[in-house]
């Protein structure tokens, strides 16, 4: 659900202290439905990534507020979605209306759908909240159907390193550790701590494919056309940016559930 790297420092915070998206999840759900990294740039890359997916069963990982999920059923999907924020969850609910299946539910722990349910999960800016990938990733490799489709996007892996080096504090941070970065985040006068994990990019294929995936994209899109028009300042300083990475994965269908 993150929004973008912001200005990070290498704090260790206790974790019940971070993350706190029911906080302030109305103003950082406003921010996310217009803004241009989410709504212009990393959620129209998922649904291109997703192409059609009409009468697919489709989970969304950290649902949020709901946005992802409103535009995969706008697009005819069945869809699921979880977040461990129920003020979070509350809000989709809001949107996709009550017989919405919208749980609280945390990545990392048992999640609450039966074996080879789904034809495709939707991991949009949330594995990077995790320290360790592999108890998320073979949860959702569980609940996935053999050979269907994890499509994830993370925060770039270069990105940390690159804003390092440009405020010249490159010995504070090295690309090939998995590294806690916290900062705090401000959004309509609500503030909150948030904790990511950076790794590397071999890191990251490395847990995928030890879960049972096999890697068929990687991506690093242009943002969205209508972004020239909506935010021109932005996209004229850096029509391409280095903000998120993107992949699709499929489940190996040699590996079972369970």
């Amino acid at each position: 659900m993150t929004s973008h790297p912001a200005s990070a420092s290498a704090v260790a915070v206790d974790s019940p202290k971070v993350n706190d998206y029911t906080g302030f999840a109305e103003a950082y759900a406003a921010d996310n439905e217009t803004n241009l990294l989410n709504a212009h740039y990393e959620r129209p890359a998922m649904l291109d990534l997703a192409g059609d997916v009409a009468g697919r069963r489709i989970l969304d990982v950290g649902c949020g507020a709901g946005p992802l999920s409103a535009a995969l059923r706008d697009r005819g999907a069945l869809v699921s979605g979880f977040d461990a924020s129920s003020g979070m969850v509350e809000l989709a609910r809001r949107r996709l209306g009550d017989d919405a299946d919208l749980r609280v539910a945390d990545l990392g722990s048992p999640l609450p759908y039966a074996d080879d349910t789904f034809d495709d999960v939707m991991a949009s800016l949330v594995l990077h909240y995790l320290k360790d990938w592999a108890p998320a990733l073979s949860e959702l490799r569980r609940v996935l159907k053999p050979g269907g489709r994890m499509i994830a996007s993370v925060e770039h892996p270069f990105a940390m390193n690159l804003m390092h080096r440009q405020a010249g504090r490159e010995a504070e941070y090295n690309y090939f550790d998995t590294t806690n970065w916290t900062d705090e985040w401000t959004m309509g006068g609500r503030s909150a701590l948030m904790s990511r994990w950076h790794r590397p990019l071999h890191a990251m294929t490395d847990a995928f494919t030890t879960a049972g995936f096999r890697i068929t994209v990687i991506s690093e899109p242009a943002s969205d056309p209508a972004a020239r028009e909506l935010f021109p300042e932005a996209i004229a300083a850096t029509p391409r940016f280095l903000c998120f990475l993107f992949f699709v994965l499929e489940a190996d269908r040699a590996v079972s559930g369970g």
